[in-house]
């Protein structure tokens, strides 16, 4: 990633705002890292644990493989009515714990290490 770094400005609804905070609070992230985080991980589509072939969104329409985020939505809406907010919250958890799932697996193969001196993770040079 370079360093030079460009700013780029959203506005959401204080709620959602304060559910995000509590979201990057949670993965020990910086509230610009989770925002960047989940829009890459949006922009790439969401896998299935295991899958180095993330789910593509096909500009035709055409999705052989089903489509991840319906599925999650189709679930969580099995047992009545949700608010966006529920909505989201229900979609991102289990996309948070299979990021969780995935780091500790990267993790235990010595592929990645949380660094607390630079905050993160990062990648382990071999």
């Amino acid at each position: 990633m370079s360093d030079d770094r460009r700013s780029v400005k959203t506005y959401v609804p204080a709620d959602q705002k304060a559910i995000w905070q509590d979201h990057a609070d949670e993965l020990g992230m910086s509230q610009s890292e989770f925002v960047r985080t989940m829009v890459q991980a949006g922009r790439r589509g969401f896998s299935i644990e295991g899958d180095s072939n993330p789910v593509e969104p096909d500009p035709s329409g055409s999705d052989p493989r089903g489509n991840d985020i319906e599925r999650r939505v189709e679930a969580a809406l099995a047992d009545g009515v949700l608010s966006w907010d529920a909505l989201v919250d229900a979609v991102f958890d289990d996309f948070e714990g299979q990021l969780e799932d995935t780091l500790d697996s990267l993790q235990d193969q010595n592929r990645v290490r949380y660094n607390g001196r630079e905050g993160g993770y990062t990648l382990v040079d071999e």
